[in-house]
């Protein structure tokens, strides 16, 4: 579709959008209120959130926030929705060896890359009790939720990289008005930062510089594929692109490209991957990149 149709589109659905205003504007009063209940809880809870669709890169912070309270000697919790899992009813604790299909790539990833103790359910707040009361966790970091006003929070941290056009869903990508962005502790970015290249199937662990002026498949199945694929120009990959919808549930067939060339993918994508893994299969190991400023802030309001 060229850029003029969606335009147009976008304007004809601002109606719509008008009344996706309205109805979250209710539903926020009847929080202020009291008229719709938000649980509090007795440790502190972080929500790592976002107000437009899309992946911002929360998933990374999330991940570096739970290495630095473990760092200081604190049980983490992490809840998330399970987006792309097929998980229904109750709270299920993620382990390494859950499946992917069950629980969804993000939670599956956080609880193999960092030890946390990851809860998913479709309601939050009860994911949260459930940690606190079968955990004993002394933090809770929700990725995503910034709009599940039924969970309370200690800190609200906004990822953005963009508003797009600006409007509210269905016309535009903003789940709530750039205004919320005045109520929230944290505005960030998310800049994640190389550290190397793993092995899916061996775990062996190579430098940045591994795979400069290789031919390589690159795979991507995120919010936006192309951030990943600057990354690997930058390290001097001579990339073949691969670029497949956020959460896409890998299979054998999706990666095999007839040759022997590596295929590097994100951290995201190769817990996807794990059950059908050779030792063609790469990903990039990243960190988000958190100021020391940021994080003496954020002690300090926890």
């Amino acid at each position: 579709m060229d850029l003029n149709k969606r335009g147009l589109i976008n304007y004809l659905l601002l109606p719509i959008s008008a009344i996706f205003y309205l109805l979250s504007l209710i539903r926020k009063v009847l929080y202020y209120f009291g008229i719709l209940k938000t649980h509090q809880f007795d440790v502190p809870v972080i929500v790592v959130g976002n107000i437009t669709v899309g992946g911002t890169g929360k998933t990374p912070i999330v991940m570096t926030l739970v290495e630095y309270f473990k760092a200081q000697g604190k049980k983490v919790g992490v809840v998330s929705r399970g987006y792309g899992g097929i998980h229904q009813q109750g709270s299920l604790l993620v382990k390494e060896t859950t499946a992917v299909e069950l629980s969804g790539d993000e939670p599956l990833l956080i609880a193999t890359q960092t030890g946390a103790v990851v809860m998913v359910n479709k309601k939050r707040t009860q994911a949260v009790q459930d940690l606190i009361d079968n955990h004993s966790v002394d933090i809770v970091i929700s990725d995503d939720g910034l709009q599940h006003y039924a969970m309370g929070r200690a800190i609200e941290i906004c990822v953005e990289n963009g508003f797009g056009n600006g409007f509210l869903l269905p016309a535009g990508p903003l789940r709530e008005s750039i205004a919320r962005l005045d109520k929230v502790d944290f505005v960030l970015q998310s800049v994640l930062k190389p550290l190397a290249f793993i092995n899916l199937k061996t775990q062996e662990v190579q430098p940045l510089d591994y795979f400069k002026k290789q031919t390589c498949h690159g795979v991507a199945g995120i919010g936006k594929p192309s951030k990943f694929f600057t990354v690997m120009y930058d390290l001097g990959v001579d990339l073949i692109e691969h670029p497949f919808a956020d959460h896409h549930l890998f299979i054998k067939s999706d990666l095999d490209f007839k040759d022997t060339h590596p295929i590097i993918m994100t951290a995201k994508d190769c817990v996807k991957c794990k059950q059908f893994a050779t030792q063609q299969m790469w990903y990039l190991q990243v960190e988000a990149e958190l100021s020391g400023d940021f994080l003496k802030q954020l002690d300090e309001k926890i």
